[in-house]
């Protein structure tokens, strides 16, 4: 279709008092982000001291008999059918004497979690307890999370004819019987403590202070992503282990939300201007439906 400069000219007047009108539309109750969440003071979380694990994977091996989750299969990492999984880090450059140090990986659990921001259904939300709940009920499987989170931890049910993200929730804390991860009671070595998540930090600074030649002087989840309540010790840098370095202090939903919050007043900009094409483009076709009478 030609235009001309004229009719270009009225086009971009008829979308701009459009967009004035799409200004007052942002007024009306329009879908939008949830606000975050306070974040409660008294959030618990679990120590994993990994110079205390042998990897005797029985932490695994409970998460998947709370969960009902089938416990043939041999993963290689976090799956949605395997959400609590122990890897044997080969930290040796020597092959024919393999230096193995196990670490138990799961949900983070973070203090304020970029999934629960980047879910747009609410599957994904923050107790008061500082775990980090999951409805399977309400997912759609857009998979958002899957890349909002730094650690990787929700995954895809690939198999499943109705598929889904699968990350550790800590259900077994629902169910009444329990006042501590079962994965923490189950713990033969008791590498793994349960309890509130600034008494563990101390917990963990006290032992690097009694030991400094046994650990490494970090505690793994005291700033990464904004904090996290599952915390780890360790004798090796943690990106020995396989865990993320260099992850900035700040919690990741400050860099979303500033985005998302402007998502209403984007689109009711967006349909204003289609509004105002939309008027454009049909405008003639009253004037034109007398004369199709008349000629018919």
């Amino acid at each position: 279709m030609n235009i001309s400069r004229r009719n270009f000219m009225k086009l971009l007047g008829a979308s701009a008092a459009m967009l004035g009108v799409g200004a007052k539309v942002t007024d009306l109750p329009m879908t939008a982000p949830a606000k975050r969440a306070p974040i409660s003071e008294h959030q618990k979380g679990v120590l994993i001291d990994t110079t205390k694990c042998v990897g005797c994977k029985t932490c695994q091996m409970t998460c998947k008999e709370v969960n009902n989750l089938p416990k043939d299969d041999y993963p290689k990492g976090l799956t949605a059918k395997t959400l609590c999984y122990v890897d044997l880090k080969n930290i040796s450059d020597a092959p024919d004497k393999p230096v193995i140090k196990p670490i138990k990986r799961q949900c983070m659990h973070c203090v304020d979690p970029a999934c629960v921001s980047a879910c747009p259904v609410g599957a994904l939300f923050k107790l008061e307890n500082g775990c980090v709940g999951y409805d399977a009920e309400k997912c759609i499987g857009c998979r958002y999370c899957m890349l909002a989170c730094p650690f990787g931890v929700p995954k895809y049910d690939w198999e499943s004819a109705n598929p889904k993200i699968n990350k550790c929730a800590q259900s077994c804390l629902k169910d009444g019987k329990r006042d501590q991860p079962a994965c923490v009671q189950s713990c033969p070595a008791k590498a793994l403590t349960y309890g509130d998540r600034a008494e563990l930090l101390t917990i963990a600074k006290s032992r690097i202070k009694e030991y400094p030649s046994k650990y490494h002087n970090q505690v793994y989840g005291e700033n990464e992503a904004g904090g996290t309540t599952m915390l780890y010790l360790a004798n090796v840098p943690f990106e020995w282990l396989g865990l993320q370095a260099n992850l900035p202090h700040e919690a990741l939903p400050d860099y979303t939300w500033a985005a998302q919050s402007k998502i209403p007043a984007v689109s009711a900009a967006v349909l204003a201007l289609l509004s105002g094409i939309a008027w454009w483009t049909h405008r003639g076709e009253k004037k034109l439906a007398p004369q199709i009478v008349e000629n018919q």
